[in-house]
């Protein structure tokens, strides 16, 4: 057989963060890239090596396999391709392919070489003159951008208990009594859940007692999702005091949005609330590494809109990384992924968990100084087909539900 055809300009640049890179250095990363394939059954990448590769995946399908013995498919030119396979160092998965596959492998180090020296995207008008703080920014950028190629950023850990009751939910025949074992570990979380259970969201003819009384109430995922949910407050600290006033703000929009995505999914068919509850709260956690990177750069402490534009910028990115540290599900990741995106049309007809966040962000930020696009131009809008938001009502139905809104916002300030 003779070389492999060059992939073209526009294929590489459908990759992320290929797609950051000029012409010029496309070209130059080709010319120093690897082109591998591999036959069904064949193992691509094995799960605890740090080799310092990343395997773009340009044809064919892979699955990986994690040491729990969960299992996820990866199809070529399908949202889940976009990024490199696997990336996180030590590698969290085998990478297994199930049909003929053909990858771009490429050196970490030369990917990252070239990202330092990429051009920064031009800021949108408003954020234009951001000085003094815009280097600073784009140098936080540039410095977060190269260390998540090479799995270096500081990502924030699972909350112990959350990522206990994870594993416990996942394992088949848990009982509510291993659960609430679990929790019950975690007094501070025991009394959160019970509270929970009692509040106007899940109340039913009793009040619950004890955490096994919750857990049977709740039922085990909804358990699982908010014991998640109460852990994450958790993930939003800093050291300096300036910044944690930021890393509140962070906080508060999360909590709004979470509250609108779980409203929102009460009425769509097919999308569980309390994982859109999740969604929305997890919607900006990219923006925590970025607030810590922040500490070592003092003059962008004191420029809100150039810290503003960084986190913009980066949270889709470092979000995703994040979530496929923690392992969570393709539907959450693909919703921080996203879930930024107004005119992002996920694949598939039925309604999917990101169109529920990108509307609630919709909602959001409706009346806000930042413009938003009408809702025939978002995809999203389209996709989920609910009668309550038909017409030009711009989900007046939304703003009838501020009891409901009300509540879930009482849920995510139990302490």
């Amino acid at each position: 057989m003779g070389a492999p055809d060059p992939l073209s300009l526009r294929r590489l640049k459908a990759f992320q963060p290929l797609n950051r890179l000029t012409d010029d250095q496309l070209v130059v990363l080709a010319s120093r890239a690897q082109r591998r394939s591999h036959g069904p059954g064949q193992r691509v990448a094995e799960r605890g090596v740090r080799d310092g590769l990343d395997y773009f995946l340009v044809s064919g399908a892979v699955e990986l396999r994690a040491q729990d013995g969960r299992r996820s498919l990866i199809e070529a030119e399908t949202d889940k391709a976009l990024t490199a396979v696997a990336r996180l160092q030590p590698r969290m998965y085998d990478v297994i392919a199930v049909r003929p596959s053909e990858f771009l492998v490429i050196e970490q180090e030369i990917l990252n070489q070239l990202l330092r020296t990429a051009p920064q995207e031009s800021a949108e008008p408003e954020e234009s003159a951001l000085a003094p703080g815009a280097g600073d920014a784009e140098r936080v950028m540039t410095e977060l951008l190269v260390e998540l190629r090479a799995n270096q950023v500081r990502l924030p850990s699972v909350p112990d208990v959350a990522m206990k009751v994870r594993r416990v939910v996942d394992r088949e025949n848990t009982t509510a009594e291993q659960v609430a074992a679990v929790v019950s570990a975690d007094p501070a979380m025991a009394a959160k859940l019970v509270r929970a259970c009692n509040s106007p969201l899940y109340r039913g003819f009793g009040d619950v007692r004890n955490v096994r009384e919750a857990v049977v109430r709740l039922g085990l995922n909804t358990t699982r999702q908010l014991v998640t949910v109460f852990a994450l407050r958790e993930v939003f600290k800093t050291r300096q005091p300036a910044l944690q006033q930021a890393m509140d703000r962070l906080w508060q929009d999360a909590r709004e949005l979470a509250a609108l995505c779980r409203v929102l999914a009460e009425r769509i068919k097919g999308i569980d609330p309390e994982e859109a509850l999740l969604a929305g709260l997890l919607h900006d956690i990219g923006g925590v590494p970025v607030l810590v990177k922040a500490e070592q750069h003092a003059r962008l402490v004191t420029e809100p809109e150039a810290l503003a534009a960084v986190i913009r910028e980066l949270r889709a990115d470092v979000g995703a990384a994040i979530l496929e540290s923690w392992s969570f599900p393709a539907t959450v990741l693909a919703s921080v992924r996203h879930g930024g995106d107004w005119r992002y049309a996920s694949p598939g007809a039925a309604p999917q968990l990101v169109d529920v966040v990108i509307l609630a962000r919709l909602h959001q930020q409706s009346g806000q100084s930042t413009p938003v696009p009408a809702l025939d131009e978002v995809p999203a809008y389209r996709r989920l087909g609910a009668p309550e938001l038909d017409g030009a009502e711009r989900l007046q139905w939304l703003s009838e539900a501020q009891a409901r809104l009300d509540d879930v916002k009482q849920l995510l300030a139990l302490r």
